[in-house]
């Protein structure tokens, strides 16, 4: 049973994932699909047209928690945006993560840093 559950697993899981743990500080770089809907002419009677395109977000800040195993790996980031905590989290081996960049380790002496949340800059 555990065999067929890693045999399916494993093509779905990203190759090269660089090392870093609770309390590095990453970039993300989140790939988004853009639909831009063009008005239509009126005169001519034409359909409005749709195009697709893709751009990379890039979200930084603190790890504060990994979770999970294999396919299922999850890390949350915090990051302050204008004074308001923002956290995200990431399936570790998601199609849309095109990068993680380590900008800067962490010394921590916990696996989950909550107290974060409460810190004021």
């Amino acid at each position: 049973m555990l065999d067929l559950i890693q045999s399916v697993e494993k093509p779905r899981m990203k190759e090269k994932m660089p090392n870093f743990q609770v309390g590095d500080t990453v970039k993300v770089s989140l790939k988004i699909k853009e639909i831009i809907k063009e008005g239509r002419d009126k005169k001519k009677g034409s359909k409005a047209k749709i195009s697709e395109r893709e751009k990379v977000y890039p979200f930084q800040g603190i790890v504060i928690k990994r979770k999970g195993g294999g396919i299922r790996e999850t890390f949350t980031v915090r990051k302050e945006s204008h004074g308001i905590g923002v956290e995200r989290i990431f399936p570790l081996h998601s199609p849309i993560i095109s990068e993680i960049r380590v900008l800067k380790k962490g010394k921590v002496r916990r696996a989950k840093l909550y107290y974060l949340r409460e810190k004021k800059k």
